[in-house]
């Protein structure tokens, strides 16, 4: 027991820790990470689509095991098979119920693929465990670069997608009366939202993807209903999330994905019981009092 209290001790030299190539890789490509995944939790949240950033997640994983099997990058991995059951979850699910029979199954069918790819790549470990935890102090320049592509692409897409995009996902059936193109836009969400999933994977970890992707959208959206305050919220709230959680996990020698995890359940736990508080006096009073009385 104090061995484990002493590998989690009070780190001395993090100064000079913080100031390493690694670790400005780190915050450059967990900044950009929390930005991407600010921009499409909101839509996530309201289109009660959380199962399916959650199945995206699981089925990046056989891409990240057939990326090593092969010998191609990590990225191009889980960014091949994300978007690849992105399209079949939008193109096969239409209604939020279908929507859950659709992603279950392919969630099902990547899991088998990851099973046998992790099985015939079983030399290196250490790259399912990054997949399944995060390494977001393994991130390289290569990478940063494509999450500032994938971060560009996805905001000019919600850009041009944004507006339609919200009238579907708070009422298709009304939305596509009017003549919007609701399963298009719910093919081209899915497709925003694994590439979002990619990067998500390499910053927390297929297991904590909602830290990220979930949890600071909905911490916002118990804030405020407001759409754009939601994302800005949701947003600063990831970024808090990740830098913070990457100082504390160098200060205290912990792995950046349980910092960063448990900064965004710790914000969203407190959000949700400071809201549910001022609510329950206002419930609490009669038709028609006064509440200054």
């Amino acid at each position: 027991m104090l061995h484990l209290l002493a590998d989690v001790g009070y780190q001395s030299n993090w100064l000079d820790v913080l100031q390493s190539g690694f670790m400005h890789n780190a915050f450059i490509g967990g900044t950009l990470v929390a930005v991407a995944s600010g921009l499409i939790g909101y839509f996530v949240v309201i289109r009660r689509d959380a199962f399916a950033a959650h199945a995206l997640a699981h089925i990046g994983f056989p891409g990240a095991t057939f990326a090593v099997l092969v010998g191609i990058p990590l990225t191009l991995g889980l960014s091949l098979f994300c978007v690849a059951g992105g399209l079949a979850i939008g193109a096969l699910g239409k209604r939020a119920t279908t929507r859950e029979v659709s992603t279950g199954t392919v969630l099902a069918f990547a899991t088998g693929l990851g099973v046998l790819f992790a099985s015939l790549a079983a030399e290196d470990t250490s790259t399912v465990t990054n997949v399944l935890f995060g390494n977001l102090l393994a991130v390289s320049q290569s990478q940063i670069r494509t999450f500032t592509v994938f971060t560009v692409g996805l905001a000019l897409a919600l850009v041009l997608i944004g507006r339609p995009l919200l009238f579907a996902s708070i009422d298709p059936h009304v939305a596509e009366a009017k003549g919007v193109a609701v399963r298009p836009l719910g093919v081209a969400f899915t497709v925003l939202l694994a590439l979002a999933v990619t990067m998500a994977v390499q910053a927390v970890g297929t297991l904590l993807l909602f830290a990220l992707v979930v949890t600071p959208a909905a911490t916002a959206l118990a804030i405020t209903a407001r759409p754009v305050l939601v994302v800005v919220l949701g947003t600063a709230i990831g970024l808090l999330s990740v830098w913070i959680g990457l100082i504390v996990a160098v200060v205290f020698n912990l792995p950046p994905s349980f910092c960063i995890v448990t900064l965004a359940f710790v914000a969203w736990i407190t959000t949700r019981t400071a809201t549910r508080a001022q609510r329950r006096p206002a419930r609490s009073r009669p038709p028609g009092a006064d509440p200054d009385r």
